[in-house]
């Protein structure tokens, strides 16, 4: 959430920065609630006073029956119009409150211009795509071929978006968490295990709610909403708290299954495993100095790339532009890995700064000694990585013509040493 204050005594400047999200964000309203407020402000504490120097009079007028009269109705008139603006002062912090929330957050500076993806800016690519003596396949032909991935019988149980993992498949999936896992706690990262499912505050903490409800799975009869990424429970451990300055950054990984509606997808990948109703996620999520965060942001990338290098996967490094920025993020890098059966570059990971953006949502600040006034933190997150989009570049980045596919190397101990997926049965 934005800065009240900083929206309206900057308000062309940050007409001006939104604007490069693309769109037209009208701030008319927000703008005059403000102003409906302060003069509310103005003539609540005015009648306060009235009130507070009638009641002095009161005490003073206590033997004089007829002033004391006069002075009882005056007293409820000034009572009455003070419950009317109160009253009122009150809609107006709702109304405000709730054009704050739909706003997106401000674009950094060094975030590039543009409208949509096709703008964005690759920043490094890293690793060759290989080069294949046959037509590669996409991963669920492979998947379906070897018998590791089962689609069909998925949706007899829950319908389309959805898959089965088979055997070593299944394990692949399972070695992939434990690889991350024991990759990033080696470089720093707390690991913590959230509940899968969270309450309406946390999702407005970071972000997603009230503007992405409709992509989020609820669970009725309770104010409870499966998570679509470890984002939302770990960032809202430190809900309403202020953490010690000393401490920071403090960086967190999870391991999370992931639930998503994918309202308005509807025709993207509907094959395969790209876009699911459920999968897993490795995340990373840091609560930085606001003056160390962008080191933090850059930092941050190079961990969830690390998972790529380290298995031998081609990838790129993109800057978003404004346009194609996610609602809370102030800068954004996109990992992006290379799949062979698609003959592209398909989105691994998102690297996110959100600056002050949840954590004003959230109020979740810090301070270096006590007496001092709490500053807000600076939040950030990443994938490190999408387990099944990991599953995806390896199956069609290590296939062979035969349709087998090779383990890569820092796999194989958590494989039981199994070093290539062949067919079982189905």
């Amino acid at each position: 959430m934005l800065d009240l204050k900083t929206v309206v005594g900057n308000l062309e400047d940050v007409k001006r920065r939104l604007g490069r999200r693309g769109g037209g964000l009208d701030l008319e309203p927000l703008a005059k609630l403000a102003q409906e407020r302060r003069a509310l402000n103005v003539e609540v504490e005015a009648l306060r006073q009235k009130q507070s120097a009638a009641n002095q009079r009161v005490r003073e007028l206590a033997k004089d029956p007829e002033a004391m009269g006069k002075l009882r109705g005056e007293l409820r008139q000034l009572s009455d119009e003070a419950k009317s603006k109160e009253g009122r002062l009150e809609e107006v912090e709702k109304g405000l409150e709730a054009e704050l929330l739909r706003l997106p957050n401000l674009p950094h500076e060094s975030v590039p211009d543009g409208k949509d993806a096709s703008e964005n800016v690759v920043v490094r690519t890293v690793g060759e795509p290989p080069k294949f003596s046959f037509q590669p396949k996409e991963h669920s032909d492979l998947g379906e071929a070897l018998g590791i991935l089962d689609f069909e019988r998925a949706v007899k149980l829950a319908g389309a978006r959805f898959a089965v993992y088979r055997g070593a498949g299944a394990r692949l999936e399972r070695a992939l968490v434990n690889f991350m896992l024991d990759l990033h706690t080696s470089r720093g990262y707390l690991e913590v295990l959230p509940p899968f499912m969270v309450n309406r505050a946390s999702y407005v903490g970071t972000g997603q709610f009230p503007k992405f409800e409709q992509d989020v799975f609820a669970v009725e009869g309770h104010d409870l909403f499966l998570i679509s990424t470890a984002e939302v429970p770990v960032t809202n451990l430190h809900r309403d708290e202020i953490l010690e300055g000393s401490k920071l950054p403090l960086r967190y990984v999870a391991y999370t299954p992931c639930f998503r509606s994918e309202a308005g997808s509807y025709g993207k990948d509907t094959r395969g495993l790209i876009r699911q109703h459920q999968f897993q996620k490795v995340e990373l999520v840091k609560f930085a100095r606001p003056e160390g965060s962008y080191e933090e942001h850059e930092a941050l990338t190079r961990d969830a790339e690390e998972v790529l290098k380290r298995l031998g996967l081609p990838y790129r490094v993109v800057l978003l532009c404004a346009g194609d920025m996610g609602f809370g993020a102030a800068k954004c890098y996109d990992l992006e890995v290379w799949l062979p059966g698609q003959n592209a570059y398909r989105e691994i990971s998102s690297c996110s700064n959100f600056e002050d953006f949840q954590a004003r949502r959230a109020k979740i600040r810090f301070r270096d000694s006590p007496g001092e006034k709490p500053r807000l933190v600076h939040t950030l997150n990443g994938s490190g990585l999408a387990v099944g989009r990991t599953v995806v570049a390896i199956l069609e980045n290590f296939q062979r013509e035969d349709g087998t596919v090779d383990v890569p190397e820092p796999l194989w101990p958590y494989m039981g040493g199994l070093r290539r997926l062949e067919p079982i049965p189905k």
